[in-house]
Order: structure tokens, then sequence, then C-alpha cells
């Protein structure tokens, strides 16, 4: 076959193996447990500081912004406290009442972060929209724009922070998607607050007293598609739809390099992906009286170490090689 390896001599034919990677290479490119709960507990102690500053800042200075962005830091506590206990328990791998491990937990997390940030936004636009019909409300804007100066720059940190820690935990990427979102809202508030103040010099003071309820309604509009993606993204997982392209493209070259190697026909792949799990079923249809179980075992081996260099996933690997097409079907 032209691959550096004896004919495969006739035998029996191999039986489907499920293999879990524990490559080294794969360490290099996927975050321990332990360092993702690190930086999880960090995150969530900065958003605690952060909510009760918001909080109070917001309650003392009347300012619906400012609340709002409390609020969301509030919520984003149970979340991240959420995160910590999933990634603890993903952690603890396989057992006997999940033989799979408790990898789901990840995308039905993150789908959870989704749902309450939208529901948040959800939240602070009906309030807007009251306080707009009411007539508006009375702010002082250099304290709002003070907040959220300060705000920015505590945002801004803390997703400069977590953002390359999160390229190797979907969790850490969802952390550092809601830092992100926060540092939005605060640039909205500086830019607003800035426009209150120069309108409150040239006589439109009248309309500054809209500026705190409508900048709630449009941080909502903007803040509002980001936790949308993540529900529908952490969806395809929990229904086992087919990861995005950025995941087939790397199998689909490992799989050319090992057909090429063994001269093997292309095979059916199935790929799915839950959480830092990455599912991975290849099929061969091939002469089943020249394949011992050995031969298959090598291309096996061959396919987990392409794949383990190039994924930042727990790999979980089946390979089949028959000589019947109807169970690759």
């Amino acid at each position: 076959m032209g691959n550096g390896l004896p004919p495969p001599p006739s035998g029996a034919e191999d039986d489907a193996q499920k293999r879990k990677s524990n490559d080294p290479t794969s360490s290099r490119t996927q975050i321990s447990p332990a360092a993702e709960r690190s930086a999880l507990r960090v995150s969530m102690a900065a958003t605690t500081l952060l909510a009760v500053v918001g909080v109070v800042w917001g309650v003392l200075s009347g300012s619906q912004i400012v609340l709002f962005d409390g609020v969301y830091a509030v919520v984003g506590i149970g979340l991240t406290g959420l995160a910590l206990h999933a990634s603890r328990l993903i952690a603890g791998g396989p057992t006997a009442h999940y033989p799979y491990g408790r990898e789901a937990l990840s995308p039905l997390v993150i789908a959870l972060q989704g749902v309450a940030l939208l529901a948040t936004c959800g939240y602070g636009s009906v309030d807007a929209a009251l306080t707009i019909a009411g007539g508006g409300s009375d702010v002082v804007p250099s304290s709002a724009l003070w907040y959220g100066i300060l705000s920015l720059l505590a945002a801004g940190a803390g997703w400069a922070w977590l953002r390359p820690r999160g390229r190797r935990s979907e969790l850490l990427a969802a952390e550092a998607q809601t830092w992100l979102l926060s540092a939005g809202l605060s640039i909205g508030m500086v830019v607003a607050f800035g426009l209150v103040l120069l309108m409150n010099r040239t006589g439109y003071a009248q309309w500054g007293r809209f500026a705190d309820p409508v900048l709630v309604l449009l941080a909502s509009a903007a803040l509002a598609p980001a936790p949308v993606r993540m529900i529908r993204n952490t969806l395809t997982e929990l229904l086992e739809g087919a990861p995005d392209e950025r995941i087939h493209e790397p199998v689909r070259r490992a799989l050319t390099g090992v057909c090429e190697k063994y001269g093997l026909t292309e095979p059916v792949l199935r790929l799915g992906k839950v959480g830092p799990k990455l599912y991975v079923e290849v099929d061969f249809v091939v002469a089943g009286e020249r394949w011992r179980v050995a031969d298959a075992d090598r291309v096996r081996h061959d396919l987990l170490e392409r794949l383990s260099a190039v994924l930042p996933y727990d790999l979980w690997l089946n390979v089949e090689l028959t000589g019947d097409p109807a169970w690759v079907r």
C-alpha cells in the first residue's frame, strides 16, 4: 500500500473502540481544571466588588443606567458561581452514573448565562420605557460619567485578563464575553453623559432628562445579540448538532493524511461537540480479509496523535474498519 507497513494479512474483523485522549500534546492547548476554577474565582471576586459599587452608586445618584450596570454585575456573580461549580463537576470525569462524563454542564451553564443576561436586558428596557413615558429622570451627569470611567477601566481589565485564557476554556470565554459587554455598556455611559454635560452648557438641558433611560434602551438593544448567540450555539451542542467549520477543517486534514499513509478510501465522518469534549467517529470500508486488529490499531493511534496535536479538546475517538458498507450508513 506504499505506507511503510507490511501488507496486512488476513485476520479477524476489528471491533470498534472508543479512546479518550490523554495525549500529552493536548495539555498544551487545554487549560487545566484547577487553572480554570482559579480564573473563575478571580473574576467572581472582581464582579462582586463592581456589583456593590454599581448598586450603591446607582441608588445614591438616582441613575437607572448605573443601577442597571450594578444589577447586571449581580446577575454575573451568580452565573460565575454556577460556572465554577460546573467546572468542578466536569473535572471529576466519568462516573458510574455518568459514564460519558458531565461535559454537557458546560453548554448548559452558558445557555443559562445567556437567558439570565437576556432577561436583565428585557427588564432594563421595560423600566426605561416607563421612565421615558413619565417624562424622564433627573440625574447628575458628572456622577454617572465618573462611574462610567471607573466601570470601563475595571471591565476592560477583566476582559483583557480573561481573553487569552478563554481561548482554552469555553466557560472562561463566556466569562470574558460578559466583561466585554460590561465594557461596551461603560463606553456608552461615558459618551452619553459627556454629551449631557455638553447639552447642559448649550441650552438643551431639558433633553438631558431622557439621556439616562434612553441609554438603558440603547444598551439593552446593543447587549441583547450576544446572549442570543450564546443560547443558540449551546442549544446546538445540547441537541448534538454538528460543530462549526473551524473544528471540521483540521479533522478532515488529519484524516486525509491517515488515508494517504495507509491507503484507505475516504471514510464516513461524524462529529459532535459537548462542552470541552469532542466526539469523533470515523468509519472506513476496507477489504476485511487483509486487515488485522493490530493494523487497525495503528490507524487509530496515528489519527489520535494528529488530532491531539491540533485540537484543544478532550477527544473521544471511535474508529471502525469494516468490510460491510451497511455498517457505515
